[in-house]
């Protein structure tokens, strides 16, 4: 059974910082991509950042790009999302996913059960 659990949201001030980590359990990271999406007041969910099975190729939405970093311990089975130079358009429940289909992003079979992260101005 694949199971994965997020953790790291929270409050922060806009221009500030987050890390987020998906704990993976079920399936190796070293063999299947997983990625990041977000859901905002409102919207569609949409994809965030993916991070490939060899763990050398990534993945940004045009809103991340710069400022969010997504890499793995395969060590820990766990993939994280690092947030930098946060915005309050960045206020989203945040989502992992595997396995999203590369390039296309579209998203896996499997969620989290998310994780809020709310930035403010």
């Amino acid at each position: 059974q694949v199971q994965l659990v997020e953790s790291g949201g929270g409050l922060v001030q806009a221009g500030g910082s987050l890390r987020l980590a998906c704990a993976v359990s079920g399936r190796s990271v070293r063999r299947y991509a997983v990625g990041w999406f977000r859901h905002l007041p409102g919207k569609e969910r949409e994809f965030v950042a993916a991070l490939d099975w060899l763990g050398f190729n990534t993945y940004y939405s045009d809103p991340v790009k710069g400022r969010f970093t997504i890499s793995r311990d395969d060590a820990k089975n766990t993939v994280y999302l690092e947030m930098n130079r946060l915005k309050p358009e960045d206020t989203a429940v945040y989502y992992c996913n595997t396995a999203p289909t590369l390039p296309s992003t579209a998203p896996g079979e499997y969620w989290g059960q998310g994780t809020q992260v709310t930035v403010s101005s």
